[in-house]
């Protein structure tokens, strides 16, 4: 045991000494085909879709404009070709970029990365889809502008984080997701032959017909998105402090928390009883301050380091050493804690809370994505080209009503069963961000609280994890008893089941789907699946709860030969959770 602790310690220690190492190598593209851009595939930057399937395609085209976007899928059209758009880094979990069939083409928005327009007198930015997060924020910062919420990690695309809800944290205003913000939409679909096998739509936020709503969060199923013009506010500053409490009053206290500040979030650990508020709230521009937040968890990582703690990890789940994972959780923790969790004052040194800076400094990072290093010497973390950090991540929205008694539930799970989150705590806890209802017809539904929970995933599917029942059952409840809804960009198969009944404006999107594809070219399986249009998203097979593939009915469905058998939940009873029965720390 000694001995382990040791090599925890050890590997955590070298993670977070050198990831000041300024470079990285950028993430490869995730479509990889034959030297003619033939025979292809495609997965996410994890390297692994949910079902562990790869998704094939026969071609791939790498449109530099919206007249060769009008081409390419007015050809396809013309010979009813599948399609589906894929974005450079490619960071949603679930299968959202694969085309129906062996046969279907790629469209990847690699090159559709132009900053088209700032108009500081209506304060909007105009960008390609493929622009990333971290581009929109420069261009507009260098015009004194500001988009106000995004999310937290600047590699995502424009096109990919509006298609997915995206969203940063704020019950203030048009709310949080990045698509409250969006005035006009290009998008270019399939056509009748009379014309041309193409259609380009540009949608307004003042127009009249209900496109715009479902186009603010269309999943890739409407067509590819050309542009987006967004709405801006002028630059302001933020003031930001992190207050570490015992969670003893979370459930009361995680609401009035959003209503009171405005960029607030929490972080929780649930295993150490602890969280973490984020005080975070608009100050005057005249206030001294130019903090910066180059976020711990998204710098480039020397790729040793990544390999010692992954080795670490998987000795901890295969001999059941609970013990050692909440040593390493809590290191990990107090670390984070210790470094502002990557915020400094000036940019180089944290010196105290509050840091202050302008909001273009502080409302996203993603260091790893920079330099031209090719020898994977440091990467991001999740780099599928290393052996690294390799998980899932379960992320669902509840309503503020219910917010209370969910907390209240995973606390009393947590009672009977303390230490068995110690695993999330490897990789910053629960984060819990605020959401707000939206017209959009995939969008939240109610006023709520976005719950993000990253944990360890095994390599193999036929292994299960540590506590592999705590986390089912939080994740069942969750789902099942509060009502949640699923983030579209993240989430097991099993978040998915069902989750299309709980939008009440779902048979308008699928009216506006019809209309702007009515082939059904820039549908797949998984889409069919969860629009209840196909059998359903889960499947059935042995060891499928392990993996999330389905709600385990019968032992089969969980790992009996390794000791875990399939239960009732121990708060939520309705739950059915693969539990381990012999031998548990």
């Amino acid at each position: 045991m000694a001995k382990l602790s040791h090599q925890i310690i050890t590997s955590q220690s070298i993670f977070f000494t050198i990831l000041i190492l300024a470079t990285s190598t950028p993430p490869e593209d995730p479509i990889k085909c034959s030297s003619t851009n033939t025979d292809c595939t495609i997965t996410n930057s994890y390297g692994a879709f949910p079902d562990r399937t790869t998704c094939h395609a026969a071609h791939v085209a790498y449109p530099r404009s919206e007249n060769d976007l009008i081409s390419i899928i007015a050809n396809a059209t013309k010979s009813k070709t599948k399609m589906k758009a894929a974005t450079r880094y490619s960071h949603s979990i679930p299968k959202l970029a694969c085309p129906g069939g062996h046969n279907g083409l790629l469209i990847s928005t690699k090159h559709l990365d132009r900053v088209i327009e700032i108009d500081r007198s209506k304060m909007t930015i105009t960008v390609e889809s493929g622009v990333t997060l971290r581009q929109l924020i420069e261009e507009a910062a260098k015009s004194g502008l500001a988009l106000p919420y995004t999310p937290y990690w600047w590699g995502l695309t424009i096109g990919g984080l509006l298609s997915t809800g995206a969203h940063g944290s704020t019950l203030w205003g048009k709310g949080s997701a990045v698509h409250e913000y969006l005035t006009q939409v290009r998008m270019v679909s399939p056509g009748r032959a009379e014309e041309g096998y193409v259609v380009v739509r540009t949608l307004d936020e003042g127009g009249v017909g209900p496109e715009m709503d479902a186009a603010r969060v269309s999943l890739g199923v409407l067509g590819v998105i050309s542009q987006v013009t967004l709405r801006l506010q002028p630059m302001f500053k933020r003031s930001i402090s992190y207050v570490k409490k015992k969670d003893l009053n979370l459930a009361e206290e995680a609401v009035e928390l959003g209503r009171k500040h405005e960029f607030a979030d929490i972080t929780w650990y649930p295993s150490q009883k602890q969280v973490i508020y984020r005080i975070d709230d608009r100050v005057s521009t005249n206030v001294q301050g130019n903090g910066l937040l180059d976020h711990i968890g998204f710098r480039p990582t020397p790729s040793p380091a990544l390999l010692a703690l992954r080795l670490a990890e998987e000795t901890q789940e295969l001999s059941h050493n609970n013990v050692a994972k909440c040593v390493q959780g809590a290191l990990t923790t107090t670390t984070l804690e210790t470094t502002a969790y990557g915020l400094t004052n000036d940019g180089i040194l944290f010196k105290g809370y509050p840091v202050i800076g302008y909001h273009n400094r502080l409302q996203a990072s993603g260091s790893c994505l920079d330099g031209l290093d090719d020898k994977e010497i440091t990467v991001c973390p999740w780099d599928s080209r290393v052996k690294g950090l390799f998980y899932h991540q379960t992320a669902f929205s509840i309503g503020l009503s219910n917010v209370k008694s969910f907390i209240e539930d995973m606390q009393k799970l947590m009672n009977l069963v303390p230490k068995s989150l110690c695993g999330l705590d490897q990789y910053n806890g629960i984060l819990m961000r605020y959401v707000t209802r939206s017209n959009a017809y995939l969008g939240k539904q109610e006023d709520a609280i976005d719950f993000d929970i990253t944990y360890y995933r095994s390599t193999d599917p036929k292994i299960p994890r540590l506590y592999e029942d705590i986390l089912e059952e939080i994740e069942q409840m969750a789902i099942i008893k509060y009502g949640g809804l699923p983030h579209w960009g993240k989430n097991r198969n099993v978040a998915f089941d069902g989750a299309i009944l709980k939008y009440k404006n779902a048979s308008k999107f699928f009216q506006v789907q019809q209309n702007f594809d009515p082939l059904g070219l820039f549908t797949n399986e998984w889409n069919d699946q969860i629009f209840g249009k196909k059998d359903s998203v889960v499947i059935v097979k042995e060891g499928c709860a392990l993996e999330g593939l389905c709600v385990c009915s019968e032992d089969l469905h969980c790992a009996p030969k390794k000791g875990y058998f399939c239960r009732s939940g121990k708060v939520f009873k309705d739950a059915r959770v693969c539990t381990f029965e012999v031998g548990r720390n």
